[in-house]
């Protein structure tokens, strides 16, 4: 692909994740005007809106696999890996604020699956080294965690991605008590 014409694919797919966000019905014209794009660019790349919308799904998905394989969940100190997942996803989070779940296709919402699967992991990994007390209901720390990037990402944008998972582990690890 021409410079150019990854530059055009990358500008129509952040503005679309941004618009889509918003308002899911967001027309392609709508889209392309916001990304400096003719709309033809757009059509000739995707044909629907559906298209577009599964593209900037994927193209999040690709984004959050990667987080997860650098903040190497499986063997790095709990602690590490919390904050290089909480500082990468919010990153992330910014750059394609689109909901997964509102995933509708099979094969994207199978990547979703094993992402979530590999959040629960490491979470069942926190509790065993002593990083998360044992007895939580199940899933809760990791919907806690989702939650609390969730509000890092949108909710607070003048912490830094870095800020963010300071207060993302802090507020996971010891809770808003006195520290």
């Amino acid at each position: 692909m021409r410079a150019d014409a990854a530059r055009n694919l990358d500008a129509v797919l952040q503005t679309g994740a941004r618009l889509l966000a918003l308002d899911p019905g967001t027309s392609i014209a709508a889209i392309a005007e916001a990304a400096g794009v003719d709309r033809r660019t757009v059509y000739r790349r995707f044909t629907t809106r559906e298209a577009l919308m599964a593209a900037v799904y994927t193209a999040k998905l690709d984004a959050c696999e990667k987080v997860l394989a650098q903040a190497r969940l499986e063997e790095a100190p709990v602690a590490v890996a919390l904050h290089r997942y909480a500082e990468g996803i919010i990153t992330v989070s910014r750059r394609w604020p689109v909901d997964l779940q509102q995933v509708q296709e099979a094969a994207a919402s199978d990547r979703l699956r094993r992402l979530i699967e590999q959040l629960d992991a490491f979470m069942a990994r926190a509790v065993r080294d002593g990083a998360v007390r044992p007895g939580l209901p199940d899933r809760w720390a990791r919907s806690l965690l989702v939650h609390l990037t969730h509000i890092a990402s949108h909710e607070m944008p003048e912490l830094t991605p870095a800020q963010g998972a300071d207060m993302v582990t802090q507020s996971l690890f010891t809770g808003l008590g006195p520290t």
